[in-house]
């Protein structure tokens, strides 16, 4: 009989994609994660055009995404991950507020989420939870879930006003907030200039805004306020 060898422990370690449009966010975390004995990252990516062709080549125990990807947002990546890779497990990992994006990640197919400014060893933390098959939230977030599920009453209270968004509106109102543009937000999300318009007129109803330019306002402060976070 022979011991086990270093090539057997290597193939044991849990695969990793990484899907961040910053690379320093990447190597940071590429480095944090190498250091574990069981876990390894073999592969990155900044949108999601790079993150479904990895996942296609290899076989990954865990992909980690950003909500803030180059030319689409991390929500419909999940949404895609979940229809052509379900076995894989995927934790968010970004700076938006999580109260806000949650819920909506993990409707989308996500098995958890943990925002940037956490502590390392939370972030190894909620890897391991998702890697086990659980869903990883902050304490916070989870007593609040539970509470909302707990209620009798049903869910037509008033609730957030961005809350009561949809994935995609809630997307161009960062994008607004972003500084983008009609045409832009168009070829951003790969959709007709009128489909904007539609989404447009839908942001400044459901948040009960006058005109554009408040609107545009009211995205460029709440983008920037995620950004301080």
């Amino acid at each position: 009989m022979t011991g086990k060898t270093p090539l057997t422990a290597e193939v044991t370690k849990k695969k990793i994609l990484l899907v961040d449009d910053h690379p320093m966010v990447r190597e940071c975390l590429a480095n944090l994660i190498n250091q574990q004995k069981d876990l390894v990252v073999v592969g990155e990516a900044e949108s999601a055009a790079q993150a479904l062709p990895a996942l296609e080549a290899t076989v990954m125990d865990l992909v980690i995404v950003d909500l803030s990807l180059k030319g689409s947002h991390g929500i419909e990546l999940i949404k895609d991950i979940a229809v052509r890779f379900p076995a894989v497990p995927v934790l968010v990992l970004s700076m938006h507020d999580e109260s806000l994006f949650a819920e909506r990640v993990l409707r989308a197919g996500a098995r958890g989420y943990i925002t940037k400014q956490e502590a390392t060893e939370k972030v190894m933390v909620a890897i391991r939870r998702v890697l086990n098959g659980e869903i990883y939230l902050s304490e916070q977030m989870s007593s609040k879930l539970l509470q909302k599920l707990t209620k009798t009453q049903t869910a037509t209270g008033p609730g957030t006003p961005l809350g009561a968004l949809s994935d995609r509106e809630l997307e161009v109102y960062e994008l607004i907030g972003q500084g983008q543009g009609t045409r832009q937000i168009a070829e951003t999300m790969k959709l007709d200039i009128k489909t904007v318009e539609t989404y447009r007129a839908r942001l400044k109803d459901k948040l009960r805004l006058k005109d554009t330019v408040t609107l545009i306002q009211s995205a460029t402060h709440w983008v920037q306020d995620q950004s301080a976070h």
